[in-house]
């Protein structure tokens, strides 16, 4: 344990480090959200149309794609606790650079360097939760940490509009970037590898194999089970960045309601998404704790709580805006449970030396398949209309879940190529 750390007993300490990373996901979501939430002041501000708007956010998705693999192998090399600490100072110096910006070039750098920095949290998260966290609990403390998504999503709504409103734009990254440094520091003090205590009671509730073996990079992409979590990631990720980076200018130029009203009701969905995706990971867990297999349990609830994402395609056919709302909080459910449970069912499928690196390849396919899906709704929002984009995001779900199903199992390396270098 470093000098500098806080001294906490294990069993406290690893709720403590819960606490702080669902911290640093609030306001890295609440960074993303950002554009999203000032779409038509950003347009304004620097001249830009759909297909502009769709720029910024690519610039954004393409960096954080290709980061995305690197940040997970980052983790599995030098360990959750140093590749996190340098994320959380990155994506803070971008807020600020991007709220110091006056021109649309070097707005766009800040938003690169965002999207680079941001994924290290994710394959560190995940790698946290499976050395500090056995099966049981599993599924719970990893809803917790990612609840931070969708909570940066409910507060920035509100926050953003007010300091936009009150103050200007400049000021809505300034504040996030400042916060930031504050989180960076707690993660300094408190985290640390878990202690043997915690390792013993992680390793008796799971294969000893999978704790200490491994795949080869190279070895890990001949698993079908890689390339059925890349294709999960793929198809149905995007829908969860439309809930994100379409959905409030989509409210504010197609349903008529303000920049103040956005921030009155704009939280809705991703309120009611948090409550619901952290109530299907501990129905998830709890089917555990009763004596089902971890990676069943988990399949059966994503399945079932899938059948909400078609829903979506009903928004074409209404034309009141907090209809629309309640749609799209449905909608945000399914996302959101998806998002929090294929990263457990990494952690279930893969053995401990590999899952932060899984984590990040599968979410640079996310980010792939986001980037292709902005430029499609950029291109045809205006041309084709919402209704289309809708009923495409309607399938993406159970595609998701047949692929589940067919293509995801328990990986174990076979005594011939085990590595344990890495």
């Amino acid at each position: 344990m470093s000098k500098f750390t806080l001294s906490i007993p294990a069993h406290k300490r690893r709720w403590y480090i819960i606490f702080v990373i669902f911290l640093a996901i609030v306001f890295n979501y609440y960074d993303r959200q950002i554009v999203s939430i000032l779409k038509p002041m950003l347009k304004a501000e620097f001249n830009l149309g759909d297909d502009g708007y769709a720029l910024v956010l690519n610039v954004f998705t393409v960096f954080y794609a290709l980061m995305y693999p690197v940040s997970g192998w980052l983790v599995d090399k030098f360990g959750e606790r140093k590749v996190m600490l340098v994320g959380i100072l990155g994506w803070s110096v971008a807020c600020l650079g991007g709220g110091m910006s006056r021109t649309f070039g070097s707005f766009l750098f800040f938003r690169g360097m965002l999207g680079a920095a941001e994924p290290t949290n994710f394959p560190a998260q995940l790698k946290v939760v499976t050395v500090w966290f056995s099966g049981k609990l599993r599924a719970t403390a990893n809803s917790l940490c990612i609840a931070g998504s969708s909570i940066g999503a409910i507060i920035a709504p509100p926050l953003v509009a007010w300091l936009a409103m009150r103050y200007n734009f400049h000021t809505v990254f300034i504040v996030a970037g400042v916060v930031g440094l504050i989180i960076a520091l707690l993660w300094f003090l408190i985290y640390v590898e878990p202690p043997a205590e915690i390792r013993e009671e992680v390793a008796g509730d799971a294969d000893k194999g999978g704790m200490e073996q491994g795949f080869t990079w190279g070895q890990l992409w001949k698993t079908k089970t890689l390339w059925g979590i890349l294709l999960i990631r793929f198809v149905s990720d995007p829908v969860w960045y439309f809930c994100l980076f379409w959905l409030p200018g989509y409210l504010q130029e197609e349903s008529g309601l303000t920049l103040a009203q956005i921030g009155m009701f704009g939280w809705i969905p991703f309120l009611v998404a948090d409550i619901g995706a952290i109530g299907t990971s501990a129905w998830s867990d709890k089917m555990v704790r009763k004596g089902k297999e971890p990676l069943l349990a988990r399949k059966i609830m994503l399945s079932c709580v899938a059948v909400l994402a078609p829903l979506c395609c009903l928004t074409a056919y209404v034309s009141d805006p907090y209809l629309t709302i309640v749609i799209f909080a449905l909608v945000a459910v399914a996302c959101l449970s998806w998002l929090f449970t294929v990263s457990v069912v990494i952690a279930e499928a893969f053995p401990v030396k590999n899952v932060a690196s899984v984590l990040g390849i599968a979410g640079g396919f996310g980010a792939l398949g986001a980037i292709l899906f902005n430029y499609f709704v950029g291109q045809m929002m205006g041309s084709l209309g919402a209704g289309t984009i809708f009923i495409v995001m309607a399938f993406m779900h159970p595609i998701a879940v047949f692929i589940l199903w067919t293509m995801v199992k328990k990986e174990k390396p076979s005594l011939e190529v085990v590595n344990t270098d890495n």
